[in-house]
């Protein structure tokens, strides 16, 4: 048995959301319960403050949210509660890097959406989930100083899993690399991470951990689950996700989240 669930912290694209980017009505339902149980809901994506906000509204949360995987801890009025940008030397030597290779690169700063290419082949898919359009610039260079997150977007999944790896050895110990889907690799700051979003979130409710659960189906989603009380996995994620997760529930085209949520939180109540 695990201890009473006070605090979930879900993940959002291939979790909350369904493969149309929208909260099906039986997720929306179980959050809904949670909260009239008294549970605190929250969410942890790799997304901007702005991608999130109409679902933040929807659902109705009043508490902070992590964007950037936890690199901006957001109040519900978006005001910033903490903020984790990536350091200068490793944005220039990440730059560097993806520039070398066949992958779109987007900047977040200023809580803009950055990139060079507004034609490249992710770019409409990017745009229709964020619910924002990208501002086009020539370079980046006015905005190395506060870069929140940089992404490597492509349809080529394994060449940003080795992306992924020389980043690690380029980066060392000055920023963190992980896929958040299959074709975005995000990199951001050591503190931009969803497990510490989680530890800081509960300290913040005075919730114990062992009383947390974490959601998710990405490569930064194990950080959550490290720290969290309870992890789930979503259906569809790959098997070294799954393998980190307490549990594995159905994929996000069959509502898992809510389903995660009626079996370990509100039948409990």
């Amino acid at each position: 048995m695990h201890e009473p669930i006070q605090l979930v912290l879900c993940d959002m694209d291939g979790t909350l959301l369904s493969p149309d980017h929208t909260i099906s009505p039986r997720t929306l339902a179980a959050v809904k319960a949670l909260q009239a149980a008294g549970v605190y809901f929250s969410l942890a994506t790799g997304r901007p403050p702005r991608g999130m906000r109409d679902q933040v509204k929807q659902l109705g949360i009043e508490l902070p949210t992590a964007a950037f995987n936890g690199g901006i801890l957001v109040n519900a009025d978006g005001s910033y509660l903490q903020s984790y940008p990536v350091p200068c030397e490793a944005v220039k030597a990440t730059l560097a890097l993806l520039d070398q290779h066949d992958v779109e690169v987007w900047v977040f700063a200023d809580d803009q959406w950055l990139l060079r290419d507004p034609n490249g082949p992710m770019v409409a898919q990017e745009h229709n989930a964020l619910g924002f359009a990208p501002r086009v610039v020539t370079d980046f260079d006015a905005y190395v100083q506060r870069v929140d997150k940089i992404v490597a977007a492509s349809r080529n999944a394994q060449l940003l899993v080795e992306l992924e790896q020389q980043l690690h050895g380029v980066l060392g110990d000055q920023a963190l690399a992980s896929r958040s889907q299959a074709f975005y690799l995000d990199i951001t700051a050591p503190r931009a991470n969803k497990g510490d979003a989680l530890v800081s979130l509960a300290a913040l409710l005075e919730v114990p951990l062992g009383n947390t659960m974490a959601i998710g189906d990405g490569g930064n989603d194990p950080a959550m689950f490290k720290r969290a009380g309870l992890s789930v996995a979503m259906g569809q994620a790959g098997a070294e996700i799954r393998d980190q997760a307490t549990y594995v529930t159905g994929t996000n085209r069959e509502d898992g989240a809510a389903l995660a949520l009626e079996r370990f939180v509100l039948k409990a109540e």
